[in-house]
């Protein structure tokens, strides 16, 4: 894995973990995958989430966990899809629920969130590779060590950053953010087979309110 091709601010930040053994053992695995298998997203956008969105620019993250699994879906950005690609269900119910939550959205043709990240939402998977037609299949990888020091790391040399934690395994990583300095929003996953909540929570006015107290821009969550 190159990670040259992460911004400086990221490189800087992680410049030691990605020198700790774990590292290098998940670079090897992830590597090894590539090339005896179809792994998703392409090699060149494992880091995608951090590439469109500066440690700099960050206001929102929004975790996922890993990525879509079908050909042409996953491009590095949790809940994200590529362009002409079918929306997945997860993804149909964040439309419904920015629906119903800010007037002003409307329901885009594409479920491309690239707009999002280019405003500060960092949209991280916390495993960032799949094999093709095998969700879950890199977990044991390593991956979760990394993306917990990643959310650790934002915690603690940042301020005011709104985390989205959907479903009860994107709830477990509120352990590693200091809700004194942040604001930690909790729900259901949008997926049609979670148990909870979703519809209702208002996740992106509440997060808007909250950036816009802090004299923070408010994120325009309108794709077209």
């Amino acid at each position: 894995m190159v990670n040259k091709s992460i911004n400086a601010s990221w490189n800087k930040l992680l410049s030691d973990e990605f020198e700790k053994p774990y590292y290098y053992k998940l670079s090897e695995l992830v590597n090894n995958a590539y090339e005896k298998s179809v792994v998703y997203p392409p090699s060149e956008l494992v880091f995608n989430a951090l590439i469109k969105c500066p440690l700099d620019k960050i206001k929102v993250v929004l975790i996922g966990q890993d990525p879509y699994h079908r050909i042409g879906q996953a491009h590095g950005l949790s809940f994200s899809v590529s362009d002409g690609i079918k929306k997945p269900q997860s993804l149909q119910n964040i439309f419904k629920e920015l629906l119903n939550d800010v007037p002003e959205f409307k329901i885009p043709k594409s479920g491309n969130l690239e707009k999002w990240a280019n405003q500060g939402v960092l949209l991280l998977n916390t495993i960032l590779t799949v094999q093709e037609g095998l969700p879950g299949s890199h977990k044991s990888f390593g991956w979760e060590v990394f993306t917990d020091a990643v959310i650790k790391l934002i915690s603690e040399n940042k301020t005011n950053i709104v985390f989205m934690l959907w479903g009860n395994y994107a709830r477990s990583k509120a352990d590693l953010i200091d809700e004194n300095k942040h604001l930690i929003l909790k729900a259901a996953h949008p997926s049609p087979l979670a148990r909870g909540a979703f519809f209702g929570s208002r996740h992106f006015s509440k997060t808007n309110a909250f950036l816009t107290e802090k004299g923070i821009n408010a994120i325009n969550w309108n794709l077209e």
